[in-house]
Parts: C-alpha cells; sequence; structure tokens
C-alpha cells in the first residue's frame, strides 16, 4: 500500500471541509470579533482609571498626617477591590517616605499582585512638587518591574520599554490583554488535548505555545501548531499561530514538498476566516479521518 495517500490527503480534506464552513460562519465571526473588541475597550478603560485615581490622588502638603494615613488606606481597599474585579488582584501594597519638604515629597511604592496566571511586582517612586502658583504635579520618577513565570520572555521586551518611559499605566493595560490572550490559549490547548487525546499531545502543557497533532495510525508524520504572542516594546500585542509539518520522505514520494507547502497554506486561510478554535477542530478532524 502507498504511504503518499494519508499525509497528502490531509490538506485536500481540509479544503473541503473549510468550503462548505467558511459562507456560514463569516457573518458570525464579523459579529463576535466586533463584540470582543468593544468588550477590550471597556475593560482597558477600567483597568487605567482605577490605576490612575491611585497615582493622582496620594496626599498632597494640605492634609495632615491622619488624613493622609486613612486616605491612603482607603484608597488601597478601592484599589485592591477595583483590580481583583478586573483580573488584576493586588496581594501587597507599601509606600514610603524618601524625601519630605514644603514643596516636594518623594514616596516609594512597592505593588505585587498577579492577573490571571502572571505573578508581577511593580516598585516605583511618585514625586509631588508644588509649584509657586500652589498647583501640585506628580509624576512618576522612576520604575521597576518584575513578572515571574516562563511567560516573561514574550513581554520581556514590553516590560524592558515600560520601564524606561516610566509608562506605569501603560504596563497595567498591557499586562492585562497580554494575560487575557495567554489565558485563551491555554484553555483552547487544554480543550482540544482533553476532546482528542488520541491525536493531540501538548509537550509543554496547555501553558506551552505548542500543540502536536499526529494519527497514531501514520507514524513519523506530525502537525505542529505554534502559537506565539508576543509584545513589542510600544505594548502592542502580536499574537502569530503557525502550523509547522513534519513529514518523512518516503511518505511525500513524487510529489515531494507540495503537502507540506499545501497545508500551512491551507490552514492560515481557515485561520484569517474563521479563527482559531475552527480552524483546530478542522485541522484535527482531517488529521483523524486519516
Amino acid at each position: 500500500m502507498s504511504t503518499t495517500r494519508p499525509c497528502g490527503s490531509v490538506a485536500e480534506t481540509m479544503e473541503q471541509l473549510y468550503e462548505a464552513e467558511i459562507k456560514l460562519l463569516r457573518e458570525e465571526i464579523a459579529m463576535l470579533q466586533n463584540q470582543q473588541e468593544h468588550n477590550e475597550r471597556e475593560v482597558m478603560a477600567h483597568v487605567g482609571e482605577h490605576v490612575q485615581r491611585t497615582i493622582t490622588s496620594q496626599p498632597d502638603f494640605k492634609r495632615g498626617e491622619n488624613d493622609a494615613a486613612l486616605n491612603l488606606e482607603k484608597l488601597e481597599e478601592d484599589l485592591a477591590r477595583q483590580t481583583k474585579m478586573n483580573g488584576i488582584a493586588l496581594k501587597e501594597c507599601e509606600v514610603k517616605t524618601l524625601e519630605k519638604s514644603t514643596t516636594k515629597i518623594v514616596q516609594q511604592h512597592r505593588v505585587s499582585g498577579d492577573c490571571n496566571f502572571l505573578n508581577f511586582q511593580v516598585e516605583f517612586e511618585l514625586t509631588e512638587v508644588l509649584g509657586e502658583d500652589g498647583s501640585i504635579v506628580r509624576r512618576i520618577t522612576d520604575l521597576n518591574i518584575v513578572v515571574d513565570g516562563c511567560e516573561f520572555t514574550d513581554i520581556s521586551t514590553f516590560v524592558s520599554g515600560a520601564e524606561e518611559t516610566k509608562s506605569l499605566l501603560l504596563f497595567f493595560r498591557v499586562l492585562r490583554d497580554f494575560s487575557n490572550r495567554w489565558e485563551h490559549r491555554s484553555r483552547t490547548f487544554a480543550h482540544f488535548k482533553e476532546k482528542y487525546p488520541e491525536v493531540v499531545r501538548l509537550p509543554n502543557g496547555c501553558r506551552g505555545d505548542v500543540m502536536v497533532i499526529q494519527n497514531p495510525k501514520i507514524p513519523g508524520c506530525t502537525l505542529s501548531v505554534v502559537w506565539n504572542i508576543n509584545v513589542t516594546k510600544d505594548g502592542v500585542i502580536l499574537p502569530k499561530i503557525d502550523l509547522l509539518t513534519k513529514l518523512p520522505e518516503q511518505a511525500l514520494g513524487p510529489d515531494r514538498g507540495k503537502v507540506a507547502d499545501d497545508a500551512p497554506r491551507a490552514f492560515q486561510s481557515v485561520l484569517r476566516l474563521l479563527g482559531a478554535e475552527a480552524a483546530f477542530e478542522a485541522l484535527i478532524t482531517a488529521v483523524r479521518a486519516e
């Protein structure tokens, strides 16, 4: 029996499934994407609002020590409640006064917590200067960020940029968006591993970025989905999903190289039209059918 058909027909079967589903799902996909973008804008606005309130509402020169302490305690309670509602849960909030005069106050803030799966520690200095006209100018003069976990490699470039530009609010906004996308990837991988344990493997677990699809009846023929979530220095999130093929030479036969090229291209087409979950489902269905 020839070994060319099982691997070669994967791309053909995929294309047939895609053509049958594209027309019915296109409008639904557009509607869901619009709703998701709306939800993300709402969440980001809310996160930015309560972090901004924490920074701009610190005790000023006109308040007494007791009022300042009570106000800080209230702010910490409010921030903890708001951040927990939005997925960013604070564990510790510490404030230390480094410098205080009639015209200048410098405070060191240390905040630690988690956003979904990511643990973070943020330390920043907030400087308040009293102007001649009586106005108070507040600005962050130093910022250090630590994000724990293997996922830090995906966001490390952005964190370095945020520290350089003292962009505390931007850090929290991007952290929320990044963690949501990462959590979505983990849930998606775990779902397909549970649904199709006979053909799906997760070499690095559901928190990894690779899902391997292989029909046990076709040894040596594997398809790997690589799902990267990169963040630029400016905070732009760039998710990228690729399909890598591994086909033994004896399975390619006279059509050597064509199968390996066609499957990834067909996968990218359905990915753009239907989204990740539908593309994965069609790909796995095609592999299982061989």
